[in-house]
């Protein structure tokens, strides 16, 4: 079998910046195992599989090194892009389906504006608990932490600074027990998303990182789907003022990314979020099964 494969760098309008994906054109027919084999020889975090939808114009599949998961925010801005480079879609509306539902896309040229779902708030573990999956103190942290989903589950967790931020360093052994206070496995939601607002007063900019369990790549360079759930957490907790702003990760990967964000609707009844974001297409080939 041979399949086309687009690789396109999201969340940026250069090459080797924002977060590559592999998009592999008809492939969602492929099965679990292939697709997850797939991703690990890339050693990329996340590649999607794409094919034909009874309920969108395109089915778009997400799948990381260990498993599938519903929905992901830089393969969905890599897909659409890979189809607009082939000249397969034209700019204006498109629906995707996902594991999370119908969701609804804007493209043009190589800019890419995708609307999540709506927010679901779950679980609210403690600080400590957080704090030592990313190696750092409780009182690092300045909000309590919760797991957001606007399509794939994060515990959303609010750090001091820019320099706190660059501290962090994964523990697996905090890691698993903190998926154990929560009573879910690594399938049920994903790593802490973690995010700082020093300087985002003064310039409308967010500053995050994902830090990752194998057999995923150590680091997540941007990450789209976090982006809309933290998004939703911010303006609902009341942590900032206006529902725009800039997010921004990756940088001190030598990767910057970066994302337009709204979120819609009032503080207590987020019907959706905007994340938006340019596309570049490093490379084209074919894959062969």
């Amino acid at each position: 079998m041979q399949f086309d494969v687009d690789w396109v760098d999201a969340f940026s309008d250069r090459a080797f910046g924002g977060n590559g994906c592999a998009v592999v054109h008809g492939g969602a027919a492929l099965d679990d195992a292939t697709c997850m084999a797939f991703v690990r020889e890339t050693s990329l975090v996340e590649c999607t599989f794409l094919g034909p939808s009874d309920v969108a114009d395109v089915r778009v599949r997400y799948f990381l090194a260990s498993r599938e998961i519903p929905f992901a925010g830089h393969p969905t801005v890599a897909s659409v892009a890979a189809l607009r480079h082939r000249g397969l879609i034209g700019d204006g509306p498109l629906t995707l389906e996902t594991g999370a539902g119908v969701v609804q896309v804007v493209v043009d040229g190589m800019a890419v504006r995708m609307t999540q779902v709506a927010p679901t708030f779950g679980a609210q573990p403690a600080a400590e608990l957080v704090a030592a999956v990313g190696g750092i103190a409780a009182s690092d942290i300045l909000h309590p932490p919760r797991v957001v989903s606007t399509g794939l589950p994060f515990c959303i967790t609010v750090l001091r600074d820019q320099a706190t931020l660059r501290a962090l360093r994964f523990d697996m052994t905090a890691f698993r027990a903190y998926l154990g206070a929560l009573g879910v496995h690594g399938t049920d939601v994903m790593e802490p998303f973690w995010v700082t607002l020093d300087g985002a007063t003064a310039t409308g900019h967010t500053f995050s990182r994902l830090l990752m369990a194998p057999p995923s790549p150590p680091e997540d360079p941007f990450t789209g789907s976090a982006t809309g759930a933290m998004a939703a957490y911010l303006w609902s907790e009341g942590l900032i003022d206006t529902p725009t702003f800039t997010a921004e990760q990756g940088h001190d990967l030598g990767r910057p990314g970066q994302a337009q964000v709204e979120v819609l609707g009032p503080r207590d009844a987020i019907t959706g979020v905007v994340v938006a974001g340019q596309a570049h297409v490093l490379m084209s080939g074919t894959l062969h099964l």
